[in-house]
């Protein structure tokens, strides 16, 4: 429990759920809780609603598994991308990390994770199936393997590769201006931009 003594369980309620947020201690949870609380009743109706239609409403697309407002997300839809280059990244916020950049023109394939066994994850709790088919359907000329340098992506990757490898098409990684053990989602955009426009061929570590 919320060990100030606030002079109200509704509030202290508030703050409880808040502290649930990723980043947001008690002291920080206390403050945006007063500042909804400050707001006019119109505000905080439009925020919640917002929250809840996000939660209820958005969905995840059929081609490469990114958050979109309809079947096919924008950027699978959108004919000035590439779609024979997939870049394929751990989360939906690698793809907005690169998308950052402005450095990548070809399209996404988001898994949902990276194999940890440590964690409890496998090669079937991610989409990499359906990777698998979409290179086999002939579509895709180069698979970019876009994943955190920590030895988990690293795995993932060579997974990966071992399933599509018998496919005639090009697969490459970052170029190493992103550092063994980093994670893309806290790599700057140069850096970042830099090595996707200098990705290298994948290079299993195992051969």
């Amino acid at each position: 429990m919320f060990r100030n003594n606030l002079s109200s369980s509704l509030l202290s309620n508030a703050v409880e759920e808040l502290t649930a947020l990723p980043g947001i201690g008690r002291k920080s949870a206390l403050r945006f809780a007063l500042h909804l609380l400050n707001q006019p009743k119109e505000n905080v109706e439009r925020f919640s609603k917002a929250i809840i239609r996000m939660r209820e409403e958005i969905k995840y697309c059929s081609i490469c598994n990114m958050i979109s407002d309809t079947p096919i997300c924008s950027v699978c839809s959108d004919n000035r991308r590439d779609s024979s280059l997939v870049c394929v990244v751990e989360s939906i916020r690698d793809v907005l990390s690169i998308e950052n950049t402005g450095e990548f023109k070809g399209v996404y394939h988001v898994l949902g994770g990276i194999i940890s066994p440590m964690d409890g994850v496998s090669p079937s709790d991610l989409s990499i199936d359906s990777l698998v088919n979409r290179v086999e359907s002939g579509s895709v000329e180069e698979v970019f393997l876009a994943l955190s340098t920590t030895m988990e992506g690293e795995t993932t990757s060579y997974y990966i590769y071992k399933k599509i490898g018998r496919f005639p098409i090009k697969v490459s990684t970052i170029a190493r201006g992103v550092g063994f053990g980093d994670e893309l989602e806290f790599t700057d955009e140069v850096t970042l931009g830099r090595s996707i426009t200098n990705r290298q061929p994948f290079i299993p570590v195992n051969q």
